[in-house]
């Protein structure tokens, strides 16, 4: 297929809000790709290539533009081989091959699919093409249930393959994806409320568990095998020794299990979070332990427990691990739930989460059954622009932009975000540094006192709710917003949206 053909599509998906229309479209698109394209397809269409990040930012991309070609002669196949070249290449002289590498795809390109290689390698394509409106075209494309062509992709991590799958396969081998050990699964996600006993209102009897400030990691171990992947799926074994030796000591075969992993100091108290996740960088160092926590187990020795009751899997998880269950316990009394949170906050950790005993895993979902509980309102948005500080921050990229996901497009752009507040508040002088360098790097275009950013830096915002405002396009502000920390631990698409936000207006 002609790679303008995909460009037309994602057009016509973001001219239009309405769900249905972006369904078909992308349907009608699914059909009349070759089942070697497909998987390609699928991932270009989201942002998330099978290539995964090449490692090409906004200035290599901008120098790479020349004049576009007059008619469409790429293909889908013709961008997924140079992203692999760009993939492969490293090495003396691996910039400058690069670089020819991008100018003879761009220059091979008409504008528009200029704009769209640009946002695949960016990663900040704004169709609305969103992995659940995909899902939902993927379905319709192959004549199946959603809930079984969700199901897949959540279980295999892979919604080009789920795709591909699902359109040349039977309905027998779509309902055949479960489990593997060794292949991560999308995480299950919690809801948000403002105090333990009000989440054990929704919730009923529910263990009440301490929500800490680390890491979330998902372990797998298959005989002496062991593999570790982050909340977004990437592998990172080779960089948690620690946890390796802790995960190959459980009385087990098979297992896998979901927690968190965060540093400690000399009493048992939690180290800054910057300390935990300095250890997953390219360049770590070992210097600060990590120590593993689990609070959830999928399999055990051939049998999965995704839809065995929490109360089942914690079970489980008290016979094999004990010593690295997270704190916490089972309660149907406010008091307790109350109390938990209380002690979970007094030694150093963020909140607690409350979970209904009764429930599944449900991989990759957020819903009533996780609700987590923290003292401060926090949520995670995006930067979009940081302004230049004055007086002691002259010279200093200070004041941030800050927006919200906007999932449906009811304010915005479909999958873009929508400005919901500024903050220069709670950045310390490392922070200011940091990203002094680094929102340069990600420049799109400045004016005399702003910098515009690519929307692709996540960062922890603290606030003591919203009010409603007419001068940004969602109708709300943040009130006395400030900085808790960046989270490069996750993606843009994982930040709260504005709908969130504007729930607060009604609590």
């Amino acid at each position: 297929m002609l790679l303008d053909e995909l460009v037309r599509t994602s057009d016509a998906v973001a001219s239009t809000r309405s769900r249905l229309a972006k369904v078909d479209a992308l349907a009608d698109l699914l059909r009349r790709l070759e089942p070697a394209e497909i998987a390609t397809a699928v991932g270009l269409l989201i942002a998330k290539p099978r290539q995964g990040r090449v490692g090409i930012g906004w200035r290599g991309m901008s120098a790479a533009m020349g004049e576009p070609a007059a008619e469409p002669s790429l293909t889908v196949a013709d961008l997924d081989a140079a992203l692999d070249r760009l993939l492969v290449t490293a090495g003396a002289g691996s910039a400058a091959q690069r670089g020819a590498t991008l100018r003879t795809l761009t220059a091979a390109a008409t504008e528009h699919e200029q704009a769209f290689i640009a946002g695949v390698l960016l990663g900040e394509l704004r169709t609305g093409a969103l992995e659940g409106v995909l899902t939902d075209a993927v379905a319709r494309a192959a004549d199946r249930p959603v809930d079984a062509v969700r199901r897949a992709a959540m279980l295999s991590g892979d919604l080009g393959g789920t795709a591909l799958l699902a359109i040349t396969g039977t309905a027998a081998e779509l309902d055949a994806v479960g489990l593997v050990v060794g292949r991560p699964v999308q995480p299950m996600l919690a809801a948000t409320a403002a105090s333990a006993a009000a989440a054990l209102e929704v919730t009923g009897e529910a263990s009440v568990e301490y929500k800490l400030d680390g890491a979330r990691i998902q372990v797998h171990r298959a005989g002496g095998e062991v593999r570790i992947y982050t909340r977004n799926l990437a592998e990172v074994t080779h960089r948690l020794p620690e946890v390796v030796d802790v995960v190959r000591g459980l009385p087990v075969h098979d297992v896998i299990l979901d927690g968190e992993t965060l540093a400690l100091d000399e009493d048992g108290g939690p180290r800054p979070f910057q300390q935990t996740m300095s250890r997953f960088g390219a360049d770590a160092a070992r210097s600060t332990v990590l120590h593993p926590w689990f609070f959830d187990v999928l399999h055990i020795d051939g049998r999965d427990l995704l839809e065995e009751p929490l109360s089942t899997r914690i079970a489980v998880l008290e016979r094999i691990a004990p010593g690295y269950r997270i704190p916490g316990e089972v309660t149907a009394d406010a008091a307790v739930a109350e109390r938990v949170s209380r002690e979970a906050l007094a030694a150093g950790h963020e909140g607690v989460v409350v979970k209904a005993v009764g429930s599944a895993y449900a991989a990759g979902r957020r819903g009533s059954n996780w609700i987590k509980v923290k003292p401060v309102l926090t949520y995670d948005l995006v930067v979009l622009a940081c302004e230049w500080g004055s007086g002691r921050r002259t010279g200093l990229l200070s004041n941030l932009h800050l927006g919200a996901l906007d999932t449906t497009g009811e304010f915005g752009e479909p999958g873009g975000y929508v400005m919901v507040g500024k903050t220069f508040k709670g950045l310390t002088d490392e922070l200011l540094r940091w990203q002094t360098e680094r929102f340069q790097e990600l420049e799109v275009r400045r004016t005399a006192g702003t910098v515009w950013v690519e929307p692709v830096t996540v960062v922890e915002i603290a606030i003591d709710g919203v009010q409603q405002s007419s001068r940004y396009p969602g109708g709300i502000a943040l009130r006395f917003a400030r900085v808790k920390r960046y989270r490069n631990d996750k993606t843009a698409l994982e930040a709260d949206t504005i709908q969130t936000l504007r729930t607060l207006l009604r609590s």
